[in-house]
């Protein structure tokens, strides 16, 4: 049986998927566009139709469980990534704390300031192997996406909104901005 249901302005077909069971004198019969009676829909077309159907159905089952497992693998593969995304940054940061480790069993007297340059020079590298850059400030004009000012300094020493120097190094990764440099900046004494 079939049943048009209207609701929210859509029309919905509404379908029985049983099919009467049909006995031997009373086979069902197809009606063609004039309304009229024509051949009987044949037993062996309604077992080919509901063995369709089922081949479908089963069929939509199996995708729909592929579809689930997907899922589920790609939000157990986004968790291990998040995870573990952090893995190349410990590597190339547990070197530097080697340093740090031998700089400070020294003994005292010990050439500390190179050894402090040194644990320096091994962290910009690291960071720069990671993709992070120091922004330049100092003596560039200033920038707001890349310099945030905490001082206006009266000065003719250097042009108008130029950075006159930097208080906090600034950093980004490739082109996002991680933090941006503290500095003051120039500003031209007025008359």
């Amino acid at each position: 049986m079939t049943a048009v249901k209207r609701g929210n302005g859509r029309a919905e077909l509404d379908v029985d998927h049983e099919l009467p069971s049909a006995d031997e004198n009373d086979k069902p019969e197809s009606v063609n566009s004039a309304g009229q009676a024509a051949a009987p829909i044949i037993e062996s077309d309604v077992e080919k139709l509901r063995s369709e159907r089922d081949a479908l159905l089963d069929r939509l089952a199996r995708q729909q469980a592929d579809f689930e497992n997907s899922r589920k693998r790609l939000q157990r593969e986004q968790r291990e990534y998040r995870d573990y995304a952090i893995e190349n940054v410990i590597k190339a940061l547990v070197p530097i704390l080697d340093s740090f480790d031998h700089a400070l069993k020294a003994p005292p007297g010990a050439d500390f300031r190179s050894g402090v340059e040194l644990i320096n020079r091994q962290m910009h590298d690291a960071l720069a192997k990671l993709g992070v850059e120091p922004i330049s400030a100092e003596g560039q004009p200033f920038d707001p996406n890349f310099h945030q000012a905490v001082q206006t300094v009266e000065t003719t020493e250097v042009p108008d909104n130029y950075v006159v120097d930097e208080l906090q190094k600034g950093y980004k990764l490739k082109d996002r901005l991680i933090r941006p440099a503290i500095v003051r900046v120039a500003k031209h004494p007025t008359r």
